[in-house]
């Protein structure tokens, strides 16, 4: 039985010419499983470009992965669909080699025993490969296969993500949540994960509470009437020494209690 794909594409360009990049995806028809997403910038090009971009790209996946598929191409571009169905003569010099390009990739999905068709659908039925074609205008490249067990995604300078390449026999991951925890606890990055219904057991200790002084200088309506401001504040430091009012504002800042004596 022939496997049925939809490669869905798109393709932007903030300026036409300006700022583009491309999107595009594979799916099981049958199932709906998503297979293969790529996504890319492409400097500074147009619209049309882009798109024709994005629909090479899907059908370079299917030629990687699937070359004997029945593939339907779905775009929102109407342009594109019209002309590689044959409907619509190519005269831009861009688009006919990216137009012959896509065809020579439909023409080894036929040799394999696969066909290729297209089909135009509104935007608003195209989201994932517009959302992936603003990836690529963000200047983020996609790269993700489930073919097989691995994923993969690569963002400009953020290196390769993988996921599922990690599990063991038990099917547990290698990497986050339950990573060396049969109860699903573990370490990620090198900190704790904590379960959502786990709380703190009570206030964070804080030390040895260190005594705080301020001195004022010169005269006040205090020391006019013989009385003298002492404020105690509670901090992390051990030692206690003689601070200036800014010190006494930073303990009260950083939630340490502080009162203020009279004497007489």
């Amino acid at each position: 039985m022939t496997r049925r794909l939809i490669v869905e594409a798109d393709g932007g360009s903030r300026g036409n010419p300006g700022v583009a990049g491309y999107g595009s995806l594979v799916r099981d028809a049958d199932t709906g499983a998503l297979l293969a997403e790529r996504a890319a910038p492409l400097g500074k090009e147009s619209n049309n470009v882009a798109e024709y971009t994005g629909l090479i790209e899907g059908l370079r996946a299917v030629v990687d992965h699937a070359p004997g598929a029945a593939v339907t191409v779905r775009m929102d571009s109407k342009l594109v669909v019209e002309q590689m169905s044959g409907r619509w003569k190519i005269k831009h010099e861009d688009m006919k080699r990216l137009a012959a390009e896509a065809q020579a990739l439909a023409a080894e999905i036929s040799s394999a025993g696969g066909a290729v068709t297209y089909e135009w659908i509104p935007r608003a039925k195209n989201k994932d490969a517009d959302k992936l074609s603003n990836d690529g205008m963000d200047g983020i490249t996609v790269r993700r296969d489930t073919w097989g067990d691995d994923v993969e995604r690569a963002s400009q300078g953020g290196g390769v993500e993988r996921a599922g390449a990690g599990a063991d026999a038990d099917g547990a991951s290698s990497a986050g949540v339950g990573a060396g925890d049969p109860n699903g606890g573990g370490e990620v990055g090198g900190e704790a994960v904590v379960e959502p219904d786990e709380k703190p057991t009570g206030p964070a200790d804080l030390g040895r509470p260190t005594r705080i002084v301020l001195v004022r200088h010169g005269v006040t309506d205090f020391t006019t009437r013989g009385c003298s401001t002492v404020a105690v504040a509670r901090t992390r430091r051990s030692a206690p020494r003689v601070a200036t009012r800014h010190a006494a504002s930073r303990a009260r800042s950083t939630g340490s209690s502080v009162t203020a004596t009279c004497t007489s």
